[in-house]
C-alpha cells in the first residue's frame, strides 16, 4: 500500500513520540514523573459531572447533534464572552461549537488555504498550525517569538510581498510553549496588519483563563475592527479541566465562521448535545471562581518550580500566563540531549523546544500538571541529577 505524498513531510506527533519513550522506560519499572503533556490533573467540576448525567439521560440528546452547536451552548458562549471580555457575539452567525479547538485550527485552514498559499506561523508554536498548513498543501512562513520581544511575533519584519500572500496569521496568548502573554494594544496592532493585507486572524485562545499577579488576558475581539478579520478559538479543556471532554468554541467573523462550517458539516457531525449542556454548566456563574481556585493551585505550582529549578542554576522566569514554563537549558547541552538527560538520569519527562519549531532550540517546555509534591519530587530528581 502507497501512502499519501502529502503526510510525508509531517513529523510524528510529538507528545505521541514522547510517551513512547516514556512507556519504555515505564516497562523496566522506572516511576517517571511526567511535565511533558499540558493535560491539567485535577477533576472538572462536580457540578459540570453532574450535569453531564442529567444530559445523557435524556433521550432527546442521544440523536445527531446541530451542526453548528447546539443553540443553547453557542448562546452560553456569547453571554460568557459579553460577562468576561465584554465583546457581544450574535450567537447565531459567530458562535460555533467545536469538538475540541484543535479540530477547529485545523479545519479552519483547510477553509482557507489553497495549495501554494503562504500561512504565519510562530515559531515555536503549537505543532498543528504547521503541520495543517503542509497537508492542505500550503507553505507555513514562520514569525519568530524571541525573548528580548515577550515572545511576540515582529509583524513589522514581515515582508509586504509575503503579507499579500498570506492567508491566515496564527496567534496564541497566553502562549504555548512560551507562556507569553499579550495585550490588548499588540492585539491592535495585529488587527491592523490584517486589515491592511486581507488576512484572517486566527487566535488560539486556549490559556486565557490561566493568569497570574493582576494580569487580565484579553480577547482579541476586544479590538474595535477585529470581528472584520478574526476568529477566536474558546476551549474548555485548560480553564475547567476538561481535556478529555472534547468541547470548545469557534467565534469571531460570520463569513470565517461559514467557511469552517463547509469543512466540519462535511466532516463530522457535531459534538454529542449532553457535553454541549455540560459546558453550559461549566460557562455559568460559577466559572470565575472555579478559575481563580485553579489559578491559585497554579501558582503555587509555580513557585515551588521556579524555586527547584532554580536552586539547579536553571534560568527560569515566572510567566503572567499559562501552566507553562519555558526553560533555557543549561550551557553545553541542546534541548533535545538535555531532554534525554532528564529522561534517561531522573525519570522526568520535559519536552524539547524543537519539538515546536526551530526557534524554540534551548528551550525546554515544563508543565505544571501534577500534584505540588511530585513537582517537588521533580526538581529534587533534577536537582541530583544536573547541578549547575
Amino acid at each position: 500500500m502507497k501512502r499519501a505524498k502529502r503526510i510525508a513531510t509531517i513529523p510524528p506527533y510529538l507528545f505521541a513520540e514522547i510517551d513512547k519513550k516514556k512507556q519504555a522506560l515505564q516497562q523496566r519499572g522506572v516511576d517517571i514523573i511526567s511535565l511533558g503533556i499540558g493535560d491539567p490533573d485535577l477533576p472538572t467540576p462536580a457540578h459540570v459531572v453532574e450535569a453531564l448525567h442529567r444530559e445523557a439521560a435524556d433521550p432527546a440528546t442521544h440523536r445527531y447533534p446541530d451542526y453548528e452547536g447546539a443553540p443553547e451552548f453557542r448562546q452560553a458562549v456569547a453571554t460568557y464572552y459579553r460577562r468576561r471580555f465584554g465583546v457581544e457575539l450574535d450567537p447565531d452567525k459567530e458562535v460555533m461549537a467545536l469538538i475540541g479547538s484543535k479540530e477547529g485550527l485545523a479545519h479552519i485552514i483547510w477553509a482557507f488555504v489553497d495549495p501554494g498559499d503562504l500561512v504565519l506561523v510562530p515559531d515555536p508554536a503549537y505543532p498543528v498550525y504547521r503541520t495543517h498548513t503542509l497537508l492542505a498543501g500550503g507553505t507555513p512562513v514562520y514569525l519568530p517569538l524571541r525573548a528580548e520581544n515577550g515572545f511576540l511575533p515582529n509583524l513589522d519584519e514581515v515582508d509586504a510581498e509575503v503579507a499579500k500572500r498570506a492567508k491566515i496569521l496564527f496567534l496564541n496568548y497566553p502562549n504555548n510553549p512560551t507562556a507569553g502573554v499579550a495585550t490588548v494594544e499588540f492585539f491592535q496592532r495585529a488587527v491592523e496588519f490584517c486589515r491592511r493585507y486581507e488576512i484572517l486572524l486566527c487566535h488560539d485562545a486556549a490559556y486565557c483563563e490561566m493568569t497570574f499577579d493582576g494580569y487580565r488576558a484579553p480577547s482579541v475581539l476586544e479590538v474595535p475592527g477585529a470581528m472584520d478579520v478574526a476568529v477566536e478559538f474558546y476551549s474548555l479543556s485548560k480553564p475547567f479541566n476538561m481535556t478529555g471532554w472534547r468541547i470548545a468554541a469557534a467565534v469571531g467573523n460570520s463569513e470565517a465562521l461559514r467557511a469552517l462550517g463547509i469543512i466540519k458539516t462535511n466532516t463530522d457531525s457535531g459534538q454529542f448535545t449532553a457535553v454541549q449542556r455540560a459546558g453550559i454548566a461549566a460557562l455559568g456563574d460559577r466559572a470565575e471562581s472555579f478559575i481563580a481556585d485553579m489559578n491559585r493551585i497554579y501558582r503555587r505550582r509555580q513557585d515551588i518550580a521556579v524555586a527547584g529549578l532554580t536552586k539547579v542554576g536553571l534560568a527560569v522566569e515566572r510567566p503572567a500566563g499559562s501552566f507553562y514554563l519555558w526553560v533555557p537549558v543549561p550551557d553545553g547541552y541542546t534541548d533535545s540531549e538535555f531532554t534525554s538527560l532528564l529522561l534517561e538520569k531522573a525519570g522526568v519527562v520535559v519536552v524539547p523546544g524543537t519539538g515546536y519549531g526551530a526557534s524554540g532550540a534551548g528551550y525546554i517546555r515544563i508543565a505544571l500538571t501534577i500534584s505540588e509534591e511530585r513537582l517537588q519530587e521533580a526538581c529534587d530528581r533534577i536537582l541530583q541529577t544536573v547541578k549547575l
